[in-house]
């Protein structure tokens, strides 16, 4: 019997790959028999993430990116190409945030630093829309592919603090219901574009809001442990899961969902 979430030897393509979550999910599918392809701006952790998977008998490579940048991003793609021939899947995981794209509890809106604000709609929501155009491209000429963007909690509610950020998540949510009717009406049914929407784990951009130096929770911290129905943050191999069903034929009828792994956190009300 076929096995319907058979991901072996995809090549998926991971933007942001760096980070903790981007580096639990591209240890997870490579686990699985994918040939991942970690993008990054640090060769570093990327190389290291690369020999990790290799030891484990995994297939990987690493390339320095910009995805503001579209030279870069389609040498990449060259360079890809070059190595495996195809891309079967995309994971826009690149993003994060700016102090002064952020209104801080003491702060009013006044304090908005448009520079900054404009630097994280960029980073986020371009830094999205951009990678998919140049990776699009191989998944149009094979006929299939998809495409998973990083969505946020901050996109279904108006957080507070998170101003900039939050503007580019929800932006994110559009763009990936919109792609979703683009590419089918355009390019046929082979060709799927989600998005996954992360509750709250504990990462190096969020780390100094949620935690304190000692490691305890701060305020933010505690408040959310209380909106999230299952007491705590997420563990980023809980989102391998997800991820994984996107891009298998195990979702060969969705498209333009955002798929929420977030411990009930958007459920909950009061």
């Amino acid at each position: 019997m076929k096995n319907l979430f058979d991901i072996k030897d995809n090549v998926v393509v991971i933007t942001g790959g760096t980070g903790v979550l981007g580096r639990a999910i591209a240890i997870h599918l490579a686990d699985q028999g994918a040939k991942v392809v970690i993008m990054g701006r640090k060769a570093e952790v990327g190389n290291a993430i690369v020999e990790e998977i290799k030891e484990n008998g995994g297939e990987a490579m690493f390339l320095v990116t910009d995805v503001m940048n579209r030279e870069i991003l389609e040498q990449n793609l060259a360079d890809i190409l070059a190595a495996y021939g195809r891309v079967d899947a995309l994971l826009n995981a690149a993003g994060g945030n700016m102090p002064g794209a952020t209104v801080a509890p003491t702060g009013t809106f006044f304090d908005l630093k448009i520079e900054e604000f404009q630097r994280v709609l960029d980073l986020n929501l371009t830094g999205t829309v951009l990678p998919t155009q140049v990776f699009l491209k191989p998944m149009v000429e094979q006929n299939k592919g998809a495409i998973v963007n990083f969505s946020s909690m901050a996109a279904f509610r108006p957080m507070t603090r998170v101003c900039g950020y939050a503007a580019a998540k929800a932006g994110i949510s559009n763009f990936t219901a919109y792609m979703a009717t683009e590419v089918a009406k355009k390019f046929g049914e082979g060709i799927r574009v989600n998005a996954i929407a992360p509750g709250f784990f504990l990462t190096e951009q969020n780390r100094s809001l949620l935690t304190n130096p000692d490691g305890s929770w701060t305020q933010r911290g505690e408040d959310v442990i209380r909106q999230t129905p299952f007491g705590r943050m997420g563990r980023a191999e809980e989102l391998c899961g997800t991820i994984q069903y996107l891009i298998s034929e195990a979702a060969s009828f969705v498209t333009g969902t955002v798929a929420v792994v977030d411990g009930g956190f958007n459920t909950y009300a009061m």
